[in-house]
């Protein structure tokens, strides 16, 4: 099957810069021999360039000596199918690890990274936010990195502590704030490139609507871009959280049900059963909507119990593979096709070669719809 990618070719796009990226030197991109990037729905995303380095007059290795690769550099990565470039990360490097070789040219510089995220996570403070929500101190904590190009996309929360009960309050950097406030609510957070320099931070539920990306297909003959795909049920991964809260008057106490998980919409015909359950303590002084709250977080931040894990081709499958949306699966029977969510992919681009290595994951098996875009 012939794609715009299979024809055109598949190209990389890396620029580097202290404040703003530019394209590097000639010289750079020429020890450039492997590009891995990675963009995880659980965690942060990151990156990792491989350079072929020698040693100039002065015994100092050449690419390092330059600055452009020091700590705190922005990087831009793209990958252009065709005539659209696909921004892959957005971040700043971090790490550097040297190897040398015994022969001269022969050494390698392996250069780390991860996203934007990382620069919130640099200072920690001491700040009370008194009768202020989560939402609205996320949003605080944002607007003081306008050179990061954030595009808050918050949802707001509803719960407004009043100051003669609670406080909140932050003891430690913006970043760390960020995930337990996020946590807190049954939320997931990232960022995610729109373009270059400008980039979605995403605070709110972990939603799984959208349209799918197209297909992944495997035992399909002309059809299937995928090299391999397995398939595992952790039948332990999914979490009940009964909740009991205590009414302040009478001092009953008062056992509430456990909540359902707020990732919607659900994507398998079969969701699987919890058979865990776990408690949600210091429960007793909630009210009834903040127990329920704690107990659908609880049920959100517990794994998904089916998962699946693959390989595809990029100039076979057409386009590149993107974490935290929907995608489809053909050919993988009954209780394997539908749509899944994409958890995580790792990019790894060499000289001819580009391949996307992928994570899914559902809340069970069977397809919830009987027709997958392909």
């Amino acid at each position: 099957m012939s794609t715009l990618a299979s024809v055109l070719g598949v190209r990389l796009l890396l620029w580097l810069g202290s404040t703003v990226p530019t394209p590097p030197d000639p010289g750079v991109l020429a020890g450039l021999t492997r590009v891995r990037v990675t963009n995880d729905a659980n965690g942060r995303d990151g990156f990792e360039l491989t350079f072929s380095v020698g040693v100039d007059k002065s015994f100092d290795i050449d690419l390092l000596a330059s600055g452009v690769v020091d700590a705190k550099t922005r990087v831009w990565i793209a990958a252009i199918l065709g005539v659209v470039p696909e921004v892959l990360i957005d971040g700043v490097i971090t790490h550097h690890q040297l190897q040398l070789g015994n022969e001269p040219g022969t050494g390698t510089l392996t250069v780390q990274g991860t996203d934007l995220t990382v620069l919130l996570d640099l200072e920690e403070r001491n700040k009370q936010y008194p009768n202020q929500p989560d939402s609205v101190i996320v949003t605080q904590l944002l607007a003081s990195y306008p050179d990061l190009g954030f595009v808050p996309a918050l949802t707001p929360t509803t719960d407004v502590p009043i100051e003669i009960q609670r406080v909140p309050r932050q003891t430690g950097t913006d970043l760390d704030f960020i995930r337990k406030s996020a946590r807190r609510n049954g939320f997931i957070y990232y960022v995610e490139p729109i373009t270059f320099g400008v980039n979605t931070f995403y605070w709110g539920p972990p939603t799984r609507a959208g349209v799918p990306q197209p297909a992944l297909t495997v035992n399909m003959g002309g059809d299937t871009n995928v090299g391999r795909l397995d398939f595992g049920n952790d039948a332990l991964a999914a979490v009940g959280a009964p909740v009991t809260i205590v009414e302040p008057t009478t001092k009953m106490r008062i056992p509430l049900p456990a909540a359902p998980s707020l990732r919607l919409p659900p994507l398998s015909g079969s969701p699987a059963a919890a058979l865990r359950t776990t408690l949600i303590r210091n429960a007793a002084n909630l009210n009834p909507a903040q127990a329920l709250l704690a107990s659908a977080a609880a049920a959100t931040n517990a794994p998904d119990p089916v998962r699946a894990r693959g390989e595809l081709d990029t100039a076979r499958y057409g386009a590149v593979l993107r974490a935290r949306r929907p995608v489809g699966v053909r050919g993988a029977g009954r209780s394997n096709d539908g749509n899944w969510y994409v958890g995580k992919v790792e990019h790894e681009i060499a000289k001819d070669r580009y391949v996307q290595k992928f994570t899914l994951t559902r809340d069970g098996s069977g397809a919830l719809l009987p027709v997958v875009r392909p």
